[in-house]
């Protein structure tokens, strides 16, 4: 039970994280390029990405050894958390300005306006750059749900998770529009790189052939033990940056 609820926060929290991403690129192509060439782009993104997850799931599942697969796979997301919780780390201790929606997509428009356009209805650069932005974050989605939900056994769970991250991300875009600057991305990152290192080790240490007190309870001592460190790393690299008198990055 504790292993369902966390891998489904994982995925949805990594995927929410991602589409807001996307759909700054997708808003920005849509004010600027039309909308119609716009939704077209991410349609097609996000079916292609549906096609990837429902080929190589399956394939996977048959023909690659459970206990292989949750060595690589635990592998490939210590990589990944590590990767999030490096950059949370220092945005939060003021050594890397935190992520600003809302300067990307004021870059995003002012790139795009200088884009010239020919004839009217379908406008290729906007479709190519809402698909491109759907396409690549979501290339990072298709990973977390393929990786988090072929090593618990639970692919439908991490699928459904993710297009409950899509749905809310795109609702709370129509509704909101472009103050896509309140999202705590920081903070949102911060907790999928934990959980993503947690589950890496877990299941890295399971494939290697480890067998983990309390199986499953010990995935909440990992997530503890983890948190409590990136909390001891953020307040040092704070209290360095002060001393140092290093200004905080804007």
């Amino acid at each position: 039970m504790t292993g369902t609820v966390l891998v489904a926060l994982a995925v949805f929290g990594a995927s929410a994280v991602e589409m807001v991403e996307a759909l700054t690129i997708v808003m920005a192509s849509g004010f600027t390029r039309g909308w119609r060439s716009a939704l077209e782009g991410s349609a097609v993104a996000v079916l292609c990405l549906a096609v990837l997850v429902a080929a190589l799931g399956p394939a996977l599942i048959h023909y690659v050894p459970l206990n292989v697969l949750r060595l690589v796979v635990g592998s490939l997301l210590l990589v990944l958390g590590l990767q999030w919780l490096r950059k949370a780390v220092l945005r939060a201790s003021g050594y890397k300005a935190k992520h600003d929606e809302d300067a990307i997509y004021r870059r995003e428009v002012d790139r795009l306006k200088g884009v010239s356009r020919s004839g009217s209805g379908r406008d290729a650069t906007g479709f190519v750059i809402s698909f491109k932005g759907v396409f690549l974050e979501g290339m990072e989605v298709v990973m977390i749900v393929l990786t988090l939900g072929l090593s618990s056994g639970q692919l439908g769970l991490a699928t459904v998770s993710a297009g409950a991250a899509v749905l809310v991300v795109g609702a709370v875009g129509v509704v909101v529009a472009r103050q896509l600057s309140e999202v705590p991305e920081n903070a949102m990152k911060m907790g999928v790189g934990l959980m993503l290192v947690t589950f890496g080790t877990f299941w890295g240490g399971e494939g290697a052939g480890l067998r983990w007190p309390g199986a499953d309870l010990a995935l909440p001592g990992l997530l503890v033990l983890y948190g409590v460190t990136t909390w001891a790393l953020v307040s040092l690299l704070t209290r360095s940056r002060r001393q140092l008198g290093i200004a905080e990055a804007a």
